[in-house]
């Protein structure tokens, strides 16, 4: 073959099929398209679903009442907009010599520097990863308004290897304030505009974050614990969650509830971060009563905040998701 048509072709080959990296950071190892294999169009990813579902329910009604209900969450037409609109990644990035799993999302044809929001997820190890229906259902739709998605999975998720565990508000809080390090190597974002966007114990991780940061401008919280102690009373199935993730528990069970609880703490964080708690009041796995407690202590330290409630939703907000997602979007274009 020519030598001059095989370096033409290898010269041309980046735009062929090729996707250029979103992050230019030597600590990102890999990065892979979410919208991929099974999610490269809406018929896959429902392949995908119905398939699963067969295999995990055998009762024939039950599994179409499932596939029904994705249906009605997930539609083509969304899927369509979001796949023709954003750039989604997937990647793996080093922390402490570490290999952690993050993800990143930006709209396409970017023309200028997008104000960045650091996304942290709910749930412990495994449970609450982010996957691609929950980047859909959560994410897409606030990347979409002009804004650069990015968060942790946390250490240990996705990997067989639990060599280095998610110690739910340990050294796992690293892997969130490593992505800073990450932000000014993405060229599509503004490095000075960020904001922190916590869901459940990603509230917890987004205040042990502003304790140890002062680049963030504005906060949004879903449904986040303030006062793990008190948190444990309303809902002790969650010794379980403390007694294996948090190191040297059964020994000071306590002092690591405070490290944990911002409410013990709430003078070590920035002191005119603009704070958003967002909470469903019926919710069963946090009481609303942790971000009216959380309100009312931001009020009385003259806090710049906001608190909205839901009446009758639950955790996930389900029946006011759109709403909460516009109430997210309006607080981070205001302050970032």
């Amino acid at each position: 073959m020519n030598k001059t048509f095989i370096a033409l072709f290898f010269l041309l080959l980046p735009l062929f099929g090729h996707t250029a990296e979103l992050i230019a950071d030597k600590s990102v190892l890999t990065e892979r398209d979410c919208f991929g294999r099974n999610f490269a169009s809406y018929d896959t990813w429902r392949t995908f679903i119905s398939n699963k579902l067969a295999k995990k329910i055998k009762n024939v009604d039950m599994r179409a009442k499932r596939l029904a209900a994705f249906d009605r969450k997930f539609t083509a037409a969304d899927f369509n907009r979001f796949k023709t609109g954003l750039s989604c990644r997937n990647f793996q990035y080093v922390v402490d010599g570490n290999k952690v799993k993050g993800f990143i999302i930006q709209p396409k044809n970017i023309t200028e520097k997008l104000p960045v929001v650091i996304y942290n997820r709910g749930g412990n190890g495994d449970f609450g990863r982010v996957v691609f229906a929950s980047m859909v259902r959560n994410l897409f739709p606030i990347a979409e308004q002009g804004f650069v998605v990015i968060g942790s999975q946390y250490r240990g998720t996705f990997y067989k290897d639990k060599t280095h565990n998610d110690e739910f508000g340990g050294k796992d809080v690293d892997d969130v304030t490593a992505l800073f390090k990450l932000i000014p190597n993405i060229s599509s974002a503004d490095e000075n505009r960020v904001g922190m966007f916590g869901a459940s114990r990603g509230g917890m991780q987004t205040y042990l974050t502003l304790k140890q940061m002062d680049k963030v401008k504005a906060v949004a919280v879903i449904a986040g614990v303030s006062d793990l102690t008190i948190g444990l009373e309303e809902r002790p199935i969650m010794a379980k969650v403390h007694q294996k993730r948090i190191p040297n528990y059964a020994q000071n069970k306590q002092a690591e509830l405070e490290k944990r609880s911002v409410l013990k703490w709430l003078d070590k964080i920035p002191q005119d971060v603009p704070i958003l708690l967002v909470h469903g009041m019926s919710d069963e796995r946090v009481s609303v009563e942790q971000s009216i407690t959380l309100a009312e202590a931001l009020e009385k330290a003259d806090m710049p905040h906001k608190l909205v409630l839901y009446p009758g939703d639950n955790h996930g907000l389900v029946q006011n998701k759109a709403k909460a997602t516009q109430e997210i979007v309006a607080w981070f274009n205001a302050y970032l």
